[in-house]
């Protein structure tokens, strides 16, 4: 059950400068004015790339490049008038501002760090007094794996007697980046098919630091390098490597490729998203994570009474292009995994939205959320597994989204809050631990230049692990549904291994059947008694009150149910045909 996806819903609401096919006289076009900023333009659907192009240099603009799969152009221009003027002509659908140019950072204005993911380090984190049983260590897994509750809990350990994964199969890592040098994930990363679609940004148009000073000339990292460690982590848990040492992920023989869209500082905007969406297409991809939503906006409305008309442009304009880019790889064969989100609420009944925009800095202000008309990308976009996130305990995490409207299915996110009344409570082990880029840990203070894990860094259960190479890995823990949607895409990647074939001249298996296989053979869990749940006690306020509705088969706390690896690959036969 999901909201219905009108992927053209602007288009019953006029675009800025008039309607669809008129042209505004010269004398009535906005004054351009402001610093150069890069925007996205997007192109009216049955016009060309070239009208889009003339569009944009008669309003004033330049052309810097353009993604031909959905009709996308990026433009310089200054920050003021070039949205409406663009937007006027019959060729373009409209525009979106995407960054600006050129300006040097403060000192100390960086973003806050996110509050869901890595909420233990406010709590004086600790471990927990010991583990509750220890199986023997099947073989295939590493010695760190131990520590996975989510690998157990998707029995991702008992489908490797069947399927660890198929060397043809390619995960897509669409995040901040990926250490491809990291020792648990390099025997997988796909280097020659990993890019970049980041330029580093180093503060906002009024000076506050976004990505700080850039690490390599041209402001572009290279193609295997993660400057936040959230990328990495998803990549480790999707596909870490069994070989002997740290962790294993849910897919251990498949490979991933870094397919960055997400800035240093935790930003993803729509340009870079829509480049990482349809390279996917065109290169041959079987499986993307998308862990994130497109910024600024948590949600894009078509007409939120609260936002300027440029505004609302820009948000249709995400929308738009958002489902174009979409549809595009999923036409290719791309099964595109994406994480529910940590705003606690159902997205049926989206709560007030006081976070957007969150760029630049202190630009929010509070709107009211219309369900019909307001889209978060991609998680409410077309053709995607939306994926909620479960404790431990097996409880819905209290941040987690939920509703039958988006949810598919539900995964390992981690639960620092659960096990409320026992030594468990507010324990490390709660949450789910992955592969962390040493030069993040350094940053971060977990780790001496020497490579030894600091005192706070013991707090906050940060691992290390020795390779026989004599390389190091290092590994920390996350919670939020950026975690639990990784665990999906692993056993989405086991049953393209699984069941796939050859096709357009190499292997893989349809989406849709691929969706089919994960939600027939997730282990369904029925809503809690009672069915609205609190987390009052486990120091929550009334906003986090949840309620389950829906069957066993099907709710919105877990969907189609808990992913399960095991039944994919032994049972997901009786899926393949819809």
């Amino acid at each position: 059950m999901r909201k219905p996806r009108f992927l053209a819903v602007a288009l019953a609401v006029p675009l800025i400068g008039g309607l669809v096919g008129a042209t505004a006289p010269a004398t009535a076009q906005p004054r351009l004015a402001g610093p150069a900023t890069e925007f996205t333009v997007l192109a009216e659907r049955g016009q060309s790339l070239a009208a889009v192009e003339r569009a944009v240099r008669d309003a004033g603009g330049t052309v810097l490049r353009a993604n031909s799969a959905i009709g996308l152009v990026t433009a310089e221009a200054p920050a003021q008038g070039f949205a409406e003027r663009v937007s006027a002509g019959r060729a373009v659908f409209g525009a979106a501002k995407a960054r600006p140019i050129g300006h040097a950072p403060e000192e100390g204005n960086g973003p806050a760090p996110d509050k869901v993911e890595k909420e233990h380090q406010r709590f004086g984190a600790r471990s927990a007094p010991g583990e509750r049983t220890r199986a023997a260590k099947p073989v295939g897994l590493d010695p760190l794996d131990e520590k996975l509750w989510g690998l157990r809990s998707v029995r991702a350990d008992l489908a490797r007697d069947v399927q660890a994964g198929d060397r043809r199969v390619l995960v897509g890592v669409i995040d901040t980046g990926v250490d491809g040098d990291h020792p648990d994930i390099a025997p997988n990363f796909a280097r020659g098919l990993s890019r970049n679609f980041v330029r580093d940004l180093p503060a906002d148009e009024n000076g506050n630091e976004v990505d700080g000073p850039c690490e390599y000339r041209g402001c572009v990292d290279p193609a295997d390098v993660d400057g936040h460690g959230h990328g990495t982590h998803v990549a480790g848990t999707i596909a870490a490597a069994a070989n002997g040492a740290g962790i294993s992920g849910v897919a251990p023989n498949v490979r991933l490729a870094n397919l960055r869209a997400g800035h240093d500082s935790g930003y993803f905007f729509l340009q870079s998203a829509v480049d990482a969406i349809t390279y996917a297409g065109d290169a041959g991809f079987d499986v993307v994570n998308m862990s994130f939503y497109v910024d600024p906006w948590l949600y894009n409305c078509a007409a939120n009474p609260a936002d300027s008309p440029e505004q609302q442009l820009e948000q249709r304009t995400v929308v738009e292009a958002m489902n174009r880019a979409l549809t595009y790889a999923h036409r290719k064969g791309v099964t595109q995994v994406v994480s529910l989100g940590n705003s606690h609420s159902d997205l049926g009944a989206p709560q007030p939205d006081s976070s957007s925009p969150d760029f630049p800095q202190d630009s929010s202000y509070e709107r009211q959320i219309d369900n019909a008309t307001c889209f978060s990308m991609p998680v409410e976009g077309a053709h995607t597994i939306a994926v909620s996130a479960f404790g431990p305990s097996g409880v819905k995490a209290d941040y987690s989204n939920y509703g039958t409207e988006q949810i598919s299915v539900s995964a390992p996110g981690g639960y620092y809050r659960d096990y409320f009344g026992t030594d468990w409570f507010r324990t490390n082990e709660n949450l789910i631990l992955s592969a962390y880029p040493q030069d993040i840990a350094v940053a971060e203070g977990t780790v001496d230049a020497e490579g030894n894990v600091t005192p706070l860094g013991e707090e906050l259960g940060v691992q290390k692990a020795t390779f026989r190479n004599g390389k190091v890995g290092y590994y920390q823990y996350l919670q939020g549904t950026s975690m639990a949607a990784p665990h999906a895409a692993g056993v989405a990647a086991l049953i393209v291994s699984e069941y796939g074939h050859p096709r357009r001249g190499g292997f893989g298996l349809a989406p849709d059947t691929t969706q089919r296989v994960l939600e027939g053979t997730a282990a369904e869990t029925p809503c809690p008694v009672p069915n609205t749940v609190d987390y009052l006690d486990e120091g929550r306020d009334e906003s986090y009150t949840a309620t389950c509705t829906g069957t066993a088969e099907f709710n919105g706390f877990y969907g189609h149910g808990m992913v399960d690896a095991n039944a994919a690959v032994r049972h997901g036969a009786a899926h393949l045909r819809g």
